[in-house]
């Protein structure tokens, strides 16, 4: 593991890449924004090629922020209607950056922050940070970490932690946009997925739940089957995981590329996972070049009782473990 300078912030905060090697795959990460800015693994034929969109300097990054490239999501992923939330009869009132509602904690959220690194073993980095009473409009001082970390075969596992001194509500998720056959060769929309989900929260046209999880039998949402399906376009949908939340992470599945035979495996401790096809990339990316898969609760849930909580309290830690797996086929 080491550790070099990639650049400075306006204020002179200065941001560090750490980079990972383990069993042929090797990960950057950023302290800011928590930005996995790389992800390498080889093909079927032993060619190596990074498979995560990201930008070479630290002011692609800032120039590009819409896409949340490769980013540490929170306080709270994917969005919140109306930009607020009552929690114990207290009503809190968030940025509106998604035209009326909050997205992904607001313009000035966990990824525009600097994180604090350091080594956690010799294979995993953990980032943290302390976010104050009231960042944002959320409650509660809320000290949260993060670790990136290689596992013996390679996977790529993301473990989040936070506690809170007040009641609050938490989802953390990474916005890492895929490409199998190569970051910056062109769409990702050829890609195969399978995922073990019966289910999918309709949203309205401000992509806010409407109703019950519906099912996917029938619909384009169905990526059951054996073959998978066209990720095509189109996409920035929950998909109801039919494992539920569980305490260890648990597979849910696969995407592949097929002229690299790259696998791209998913397992996960959440509910549910938001595929986003990347219709609105920007930058030197064009749109369909990543495909995120970010595994989370529920868009919404605070103002949705009849969806898994986000509410954590103090006395409790809010975990969740994703891990990412590479291999080919």
């Amino acid at each position: 593991m080491s550790s070099e300078l990639f650049g400075a912030l306006p204020d002179g905060a200065q941001v560090h890449r750490w980079t990972l090697a383990r069993a042929g795959v090797r990960v950057r990460v950023l302290t800011y924004g928590g930005i996995l800015q790389s992800v390498e693994t080889p093909d079927r034929d032993g060619r190596t090629a990074g498979i995560a969109l990201g930008f070479d300097g630290l002011d692609g990054y800032r120039k590009f922020t819409g896409p949340f490239y490769g980013a540490l999501i929170g306080r709270y992923a994917n969005r919140i209607a109306g930009a607020r939330f009552t929690l114990d009869g207290v009503d809190h009132a968030l940025p509106a950056n998604d035209g009326a509602n909050c997205l992904h904690g607001g313009d000035d959220a966990f990824d525009k922050q600097v994180w604090q690194a350091e080594p956690d073993g010799d294979h995993a980095l953990r980032l943290s940070r302390v976010s104050p009473a009231g960042e944002a409009g959320f409650p509660g001082r809320l000290e949260v970490s993060a670790v990136y970390a290689l596992e013996e075969d390679g996977a790529l596992s993301l473990t989040y932690e936070a506690v809170t001194d007040a009641p609050t509500v938490v989802n953390l998720t990474n916005h890492t946009y895929w490409n199998l056959a190569g970051a910056g060769s062109g769409t990702a929309r050829t890609h195969r997925l399978r995922l073990a989900a019966s289910r999918y929260t309709p949203v309205d046209g401000a992509n806010i739940p409407v109703g019950a999880p519906a099912e996917v039998a029938g619909t384009r949402f169905d990526f059951r089957g054996p073959e998978g399906r066209p990720t095509g376009e189109g996409y920035d949908h929950n998909l109801v995981l039919d494992k539920g939340v569980t305490a260890e992470a648990a597979p849910v599945g696969e995407m592949w590329e097929e002229s690299t035979g790259r696998v791209l495996t998913v397992s996960t401790t959440e509910p549910g996972i938001q595929v986003y096809t990347g219709d609105f990339l920007e930058g030197p990316f064009s749109p369909g070049d990543g495909v995120a898969l970010e595994t989370q609760h529920y868009p919404d849930a605070p103002n949705r009782p009849d969806f898994p909580s986000t509410v954590l309290r103090p006395g409790t830690t809010f975990r969740s473990r994703t891990v990412y797996g590479f291999g080919t086929r």
